[in-house]
């Protein structure tokens, strides 16, 4: 069953693909009621001589330019970040250019911007790592993701302890875990051992798996779009997807500045979207994070 106050599944699927979450998702709170029209309340009844008495009331104020649209209080069933996440089906992932980086090839923390369909920032996000675990690790570097709402206030925490990025090593293989709010833990993102494909596992906090996620077996950005397909356990069929998009000739050569787009259901987990947001910066970090002179892997061997 869909969740409430969101429309059904699509025609010809009776139920959804994915499961269902055993915890029930709580209705997001009603909006404020509207304030009365101002100069038609409050003056004498008829007869009176004394003029009506137009009340202006304060104009809302606005947000600032390029902050996030309404962000609706939480119901108290979902961390705040998620009752946003709850409304939506697609994210834009925009990673910005570090110049410095670009320059002189010295790796530096990476910055995101989170965005809905209509272009408006929702979320910034901050890479905190090390000098030396980006001097050293490159890539494969341990590091911690702060998800920032408009106010800068972090509503979301991804922690990325330091794993192998071969399938010859399937006993330590990526991983990702997820909180919102911060210290509270709602799922992790975990590689599935496979010889030639990449495939990841979206879990709550339990470690149950819920998703998968499939990538090609050869990525290729030349003048294309990367899809990974996010599938039920059973794989029969995707639900979703998160697209690495091609940004042009300059900026794939001489950048690693990448643009990601997610779509998932409407109807998902909140907790399993935030899960499939943090599947996203696992896969830029672990395909497309260029270290110093090396290129982009192409496949899981390498």
């Amino acid at each position: 069953m869909a969740a409430p106050g969101y429309s059904s599944p699509a025609p010809g699927y009776p139920n959804p693909p994915y499961p269902s979450p055993p915890y029930p998702t709580a209705p997001s709170a009603p909006p404020a009621p509207l304030p009365p029209s101002p100069g038609f309340h409050d003056y004498p009844g008829g007869g009176c001589s004394v003029p009506p008495q137009h009340h202006m009331h304060p104009r809302p104020q606005l947000e600032p330019a390029g902050g996030a649209p309404y962000m609706p209080v939480s119901s108290g069933s979902n961390p705040n970040a998620l009752e946003y996440l709850s409304q939506i089906d697609q994210i834009l992932i925009h990673q910005k250019t570090e110049l410095l980086e670009a320059v002189t090839g010295f790796e530096t923390c990476n910055q995101y911007e989170l965005r809905n369909i209509m272009g408006q920032r929702i979320f910034s996000v901050q890479e905190r790592s090390t000098v030396c675990a980006r001097c050293c690790c490159g890539s494969l570097r341990p590091l911690n993701l702060h998800v920032c709402d408009y106010t800068g206030r972090e509503v979301i925490h991804f922690v990325r302890p330091l794993r192998c990025s071969s399938c010859c090593f399937p006993c330590c293989l990526q991983e990702l875990e997820v909180q919102s709010p911060p210290g509270q833990t709602i799922g992790y993102v975990a590689q599935t051992w496979h010889p030639f494909l990449p495939k990841y596992s979206l879990m709550t906090e339990s470690r149950e798996p819920v998703l998968k996620v499939v990538g090609p077996c050869l990525m290729s950005s030349c003048c294309g779009d990367i899809n990974f397909q996010v599938k039920p356990l059973c794989e029969s069929r995707s639900v979703g997807r998160i697209s690495k998009q091609w940004t042009g000739l300059p900026k794939e050569i001489f950048t690693d500045a990448d643009n990601f787009g997610i779509q998932f259901p409407k109807d998902l987990d909140v907790k399993m979207k935030a899960v499939l947001l943090g599947a996203c910066f696992l896969l830029d970090y672990a395909f497309f994070e260029r270290s110093r002179n090396r290129t982009e892997r192409s496949t899981v061997i390498g």
